[in-house]
């Protein structure tokens, strides 16, 4: 692998690992920042399958709270139960969509404008919602009802347009719904395990006709650098909201997309 590539490999495994969590769409900085870097991405399957590495943070930051479901299933423990009826339940619509339309969803990853525009139109409308949340309900996971659970995971579905963000739309879904900053992040770090991993590992099997060696080392170095970078995130992102909110985010994804936009209409 040339120096100048594993620059890039690094920069774009960063990237995944710092925008994963938070409401600015990993997917639509990978696409963006492969597309003005020049990154060759067979498949996209580097752009998927180094959230891996993103999934293992998690794994990592919460394995106490992983243990403790583990244990309460075994244990018959009433609330390990509901949380994991819950995480179940929000990743179902994810699986179902993503089964289905798997091709569509790939020729959107191929489409920088309409990344940059989702970035932008998001931005705008979590500052409205964050302006519109009032009333509390609901400030665990363990306290979800399956009905509730079901719609954030629809709502989690629009993010298959890259720009819109996962996290973004599974936190903005949680709070016009009823539940608090904390448990709404929360729920999106435990909902990403199942739909990432379910994502990556389809993705994989449907392109591992074109992965080779050099893409596999790519893969690897990105896991990496993605594993440590989300790991960060993951550890400071909760008390981050609970003082600032989410409107920094807002601001930053309009700021990027509007950048974008200004690039792309540069012919860049």
């Amino acid at each position: 692998m040339e120096f100048t590539e594993l620059l890039k490999v690094i920069l774009l495994g960063l990237v995944e690992g710092l925008t994963e969590f938070i409401p600015v769409s990993s997917t639509g900085h990978l696409v963006l920042g492969g597309h003005f870097l020049g990154f060759e991405d067979a498949g996209n399957t580097f752009k998927i399958a180094i959230q891996f590495g993103a999934i293992l943070a998690i794994c990592v930051a919460y394995r106490e709270k992983l243990a403790w479901v583990t244990t309460g299933l075994v244990r018959k423990d009433r609330d390990a139960w509901r949380f994991t009826t819950a995480v179940l339940l929000g990743f179902l619509p994810a699986a179902l969509i993503g089964v289905v339309a798997y091709k569509n969803i790939k020729a959107l990853l191929e489409n920088p404008w309409g990344v940059a525009w989702a970035l932008v139109i998001g931005g705008i409308l979590i500052l409205i919602i964050e302006r519109m949340v009032k009333k509390v309900c609901f400030h665990r996971v363990e306290d979800f009802t399956p009905g509730l659970a079901l719609r954030i995971g629809l709502v989690q579905c629009l993010a298959m347009v890259p720009g819109v963000s996962r996290s973004g739309a599974t936190i903005m879904g949680s709070l016009l719904m009823g539940v608090d900053r904390k448990a709404a992040a929360e729920f999106s770090f435990f909902l990403a395990v199942p739909t990432m991993l379910g994502a990556t590992v389809y993705d994989l099997y449907k392109q591992w006709d074109v992965l080779n060696f050099d893409q596999g080392a790519s893969i690897a170095i990105g896991f990496v650098v993605a594993f440590i970078s989300a790991l960060v995130v993951v550890r400071s992102l909760v008390n981050f909201v609970g003082k600032h909110g989410f409107a920094p985010f807002a601001w930053y994804r309009i700021v990027i997309g509007s950048l974008a936009l200004g690039l792309l209409a540069l012919g860049y």
